[in-house]
């Protein structure tokens, strides 16, 4: 009896998962700060921006990183569901599988912010937590039809909608304004603590149409790639317009920070967009000669974050950006461009790094 086929590893995931970590790893160690710093007032402020969340109403280049982290996400669930479901592995165990990885998610993500100067802290705002619940939702309703799966999507916008605008909780009764809305009043409920950048746990609630999304795209990617891609360009296209109209109609504005259904709307239309690029450059035109440099950081993309949102952040980071800004004192490098080169530094220990597991074929997993 000959063993069912697997599907082929998508070298497009892979570089796709591989870019969104390289970004997240350089803006971590600084390096955006630093090129702000040095691009302001001048004509390269404007694009520098574009580095940075939006402070509020609008959409920029930056906003775009997590929603396209959780459909990718959402992407390699369904390649891995087609994987279990050809080793003969029912849905229980699939189930358990799924359920372990979320609980797993959810702890990282706490423990990513767990430790502050004041003591232990507890926080759901890191992305890990948002992303095991929208990989639990994703999931449960994998088997569903891809009609029913989008049915279930605008389901949650239309939820998020409602409890945004209805709830009416005193004080927290103005849907779209920063510390007054309903997000931030449930993260009173669940944390005691308002987060001040204005970010909400309950983001989870419509992010996971992301997470649903790219598990969609997966399914449909595994039956007909040429025809999936095509589809995916016009369904992009088509949720840039509803979500931009929304916004543009003053119907609800466009807020990464509380994940408004227009918000989520758009940045899955661009989602869908770099998506069929990828698809359409690596796996199509099989352009993909040169992508070790990204392979190598997607493929331990879990342990990456955790290493420069937790080792880094507190340690790592600020460490050899001291040894390398002081080298560089020495020959007289400004003080700018040696903030810069340190931040770059520290980025190419942690490729390299990265590169040591990728050649030992160590891969974190959960």
């Amino acid at each position: 009896m000959t063993a069912p086929s697997l599907p082929k590893r998508s070298l497009a995931l892979d570089a796709m998962r591989g870019w969104i970590m390289v970004l997240l790893a350089l803006e971590a160690t600084g390096l955006y700060e630093h090129l702000a710093t040095a691009g302001s007032g001048t004509f390269m402020a404007a694009p520098l921006e574009q580095l940075f969340h939006h402070p509020w109403n609008g959409l920029r280049f930056w906003d775009l990183i997590q929603p396209a982290f959780m459909f990718m996400s959402g992407t390699a669930l369904a390649y891995s569901l087609h994987t279990q479901k050809q080793k003969g592995m029912s849905w229980g165990d699939s189930f358990k599988k799924v359920l372990k990885r979320s609980g797993w998610l959810f702890f990282w993500g706490v423990l990513d912010y767990a430790v502050r100067k004041t003591g232990l802290s507890f926080e759901l705002w890191d992305v890990l937590t948002q992303l095991s619940f929208t990989t639990l939702v994703a999931f449960l309703i994998f088997e569903f039809s891809i009609v029913n799966q989008i049915l279930v999507s605008i389901g949650l916008l239309l939820l998020t909608e409602a409890l945004y605008r209805f709830t009416n909780i005193p004080g927290f009764d103005q849907p779209f304004t920063d510390q007054h809305n309903f997000g931030n009043y449930m993260d009173w409920i669940l944390m005691r603590k308002i987060n001040q950048g204005g970010w909400v746990a309950i983001n989870c609630i419509p992010t996971a149409v992301h997470t649903i999304a790219g598990a969609v795209c997966g399914k449909l990617l595994l039956q007909d790639e040429s025809k999936a891609l095509k589809q995916f360009a016009i369904a992009g296209i088509v949720c840039l317009i509803v979500g931009f109209s929304l916004d543009w109609a003053h119907i609800t504005p466009i807020i990464k920070r509380i994940a408004t259904s227009s918000f989520t709307v758009a940045s899955l239309g661009w989602c869908l967009l770099i998506m069929v690029f990828f698809y359409w450059w690596i796996d199509i035109k099989g352009h993909n000669k040169y992508l070790l440099f990204v392979q190598v950081v997607g493929m331990n993309s879990l342990f990456i974050y955790l290493f420069f949102e937790i080792v880094g952040h507190r340690w790592f980071t600020g460490y050899v950006s001291f040894i390398g800004t002081e080298l560089l004192s020495y020959i007289h490098t400004p003080q700018l461009l040696a903030a810069v080169l340190a931040s770059l530094l520290v980025f190419a220990l942690e490729w390299g790094m990265l590169y040591f597991l990728y050649r030992k074929r160590i891969f974190f997993r959960v």
